[in-house]
């Protein structure tokens, strides 16, 4: 029989969560905020009347609530410590970057206070959508809370609740959409008008990263502080608290992660269209498929630029994550990975199948056409080629009688029946000419020799390490490749030390100038304007100064320096 002590350890009942006021439930993180004022760099009054509204109304939507049932942030008011942790790291990673790098510095100076609020803002609601998809809260007398109508601290204070109840939703779907529906509740619309002002950027900008939908054809440095801050904070939580609370299910937060990197591989790198040659990705009749582990390979480099904590570096890995979500498909068999047999393989080979090519291909333009032949095939097939059948050629008709053979083709000669079966001919009996007569033949001179081809111009190729990284090397390949073209297209400029790349050309084509910047160090292809001196240079280009990086003519087929007049002159 169990004794009372037993009882009160574990209880019959759900205790639930105390139906605390929100100054309350704020001052708990009263040390975390304190930072976050520090690095606004406000004076109190100013933070008080700009900034402490904020984290009080997100502290009234979220409460209490755990961030998930069993996983990190799973203790009362661990989704209102995700928030502020993401959002103080988020912040901080604003003073290392530069937005809006295309305005002038008076506009930049005005804008940079904007953007620095607008990714804290990002930060502190990255994680609203949890509370709309995944759990149901109740009071006391069983009344449900409208979570897209009132914050949880309101609608506990105006029905007077003492303690509330959460009921997790089986198997809940993610869906980062939401959370824009809770903003409002949360970013009043002043807030969003002062973000507004004197742009059209920035709340596009913060909408993108809560709801998860990638900024096509433009580089969202407010959701990449905010994705690597989250994966930090998420890291670091499940490692400090799995001596205290067992063991949590490492990883189950990084698909997001996973998914937006093959996705944005998909939509800018030119080996992941489908059915292109050398391609890594491959879409028939029979679904979407990557080649595997090729195509983990080019999304552990993609993150490991982005500086994201707790990426997998193993494909075991990753394909075990995105099986459990649902992102991949096994075979009938419960095989992980499938076989296929692309038109320009010769042998089948190993990869994994989407749940849904849109997984991937939703936004990506031109859309991909399927195949018309079935990819999947059994382990080991070969691709086997017939050549045609060699036939011989048709007899030529025979020459009419009295044809005189030596005013015939060698070819025909050889090939007609009366070469093949007839006699030859007899030895005419016509005396020779005498010799002067030959010598009288007039013998035509020799045509004179052909003028030599004009010399071609230079044809300028990317010839860099195999080790370079897969993104950078293409994008830079079609940059040279422009050097072909007319001057006006030309995306570089040939200047003193090598070749100018402007950081635009290069975010243009969905390369990040940190990572292009890393990777060219990496190899030694990177030529600094000092040699203790920032990666980029200024330099004129079009006539106007730009900000770029300089590439070492050595990995250039047909760049030679000394046969330019430089385009560009570097500007310390």
């Amino acid at each position: 029989m169990l004794s009372s002590a037993s009882h009160e350890a574990f209880p019959a009942s759900d205790p639930g969560f105390a139906a605390l006021p929100v100054p309350d439930v704020l001052a708990a993180a009263d040390g975390l905020v304190s930072r976050i004022r520090l690095c606004f760099g406000l004076s109190r009054d100013t933070f008080d009347a700009e900034v402490q509204p904020l984290l009080q109304r997100y502290a009234s939507y979220v409460h209490l609530l755990p961030a998930t049932a069993d996983n990190y942030f799973s203790t009362p008011a661990g989704l209102l410590n995700l928030g502020l942790e993401v959002a103080f790291y988020s912040l901080q990673g604003t003073d290392a970057h530069i937005f809006s790098g295309r305005s002038t510095i008076s506009a930049r100076r005005q804008l940079e206070p904007r953007w620095r609020l607008a990714t804290f803002i990002g930060g502190l609601c990255c994680e609203l959508h949890r509370v709309l998809s995944h759990l149901i809260v109740t009071d006391e007398a069983g009344g449900e809370w409208p979570q897209f109508l009132v914050p949880l601290g309101d609608w506990l204070a105006s029905r007077s609740a003492t303690r509330y109840f959460v009921r997790w939703r089986p198997n809940a779907t993610e869906s980062r959409g939401l959370g824009v529906f809770a903003l409002p509740l949360v970013i009043p619309g002043a807030t969003l008008q002062y973000l507004a002002q004197d742009n059209s950027v920035i709340v596009p900008h913060l909408l993108s990263s809560i709801s998860g939908q990638p900024v096509y054809r433009d580089h969202n440095v407010l959701d990449a502080l905010v994705r690597r801050s989250l994966a930090l904070v998420i890291d670091r939580n499940l490692q400090a608290n799995a001596d205290r609370y067992g063991v949590p299910q490492f990883g189950s937060h990084l698909e997001r992660y996973l998914v937006d990197a093959m996705r944005r591989l998909a939509s800018s790198s030119p080996s992941w269209l489908p059915n292109r040659e050398k391609s890594r990705s491959w879409l028939g009749p029979d679904g979407l498929f990557l080649l595997w582990p090729q195509a983990a390979h080019d999304v552990q480099a993609l993150l490991e630029a982005d500086q994201l904590a707790g990426i997998p570096k193993a494909p075991e890995t990753m394909l075990d994550l995105l099986l459990e979500a649902g992102v991949f498909v096994r075979q009938p068999d419960g095989a992980s990975t499938w076989f296929v047999l692309p038109p320009e393989l010769k042998t089948a080979a190993e990869a994994v199948k989407l749940a849904s090519p849109a997984i991937l291909l939703t936004g990506v333009a031109p859309p991909a056409e399927p195949l018309a032949i079935s990819l999947v095939c059994p382990p080991g097939a070969t691709r086997t080629t017939q050549k045609a059948p060699t036939t011989a050629p048709a007899p030529a008709p025979a020459p009419p009688p009295g044809t005189q053979f030596s005013l015939l083709d060698a070819t025909e000669v050889a090939t007609s029946p009366a070469a093949r079966t007839s006699p030859p001919p007899p030895v005419s009996q016509t005396p020779a000419p005498p010799p002067a007569a030959v010598a009288d033949l007039e013998v035509p001179s020799p045509p004179p020799p052909p003028n030599p081809p004009p010399a071609a111009a230079p044809t300028f190729k990317l010839n860099a390490p195999m080790r370079l990284n897969p993104a950078v090397r293409d994008a830079l390949a079609a940059i040279v490749g422009t050097l072909n073209g007319p001057g006006s297209a030309a995306a570089a400029a040939p200047i003193a030390a090598g070749l100018f790349v402007p950081l635009a050309e290069l975010e243009v084509r969905g390369v990040q100038p940190a990572l292009a910047s890393r990777a060219l160090a990496d190899v030694g292809l990177l030529v600094h304007a000092r040699g203790d001196g920032p990666a980029t240079v200024t330099a004129d280009f079009r006539g106007e100064p730009k900000i770029g990086l300089v590439v070492a003519p050595a990995c250039i087929d047909g760049f030679d320096l000394a046969a330019f007049e430089p385009a560009a002159h570097e500007e310390p």
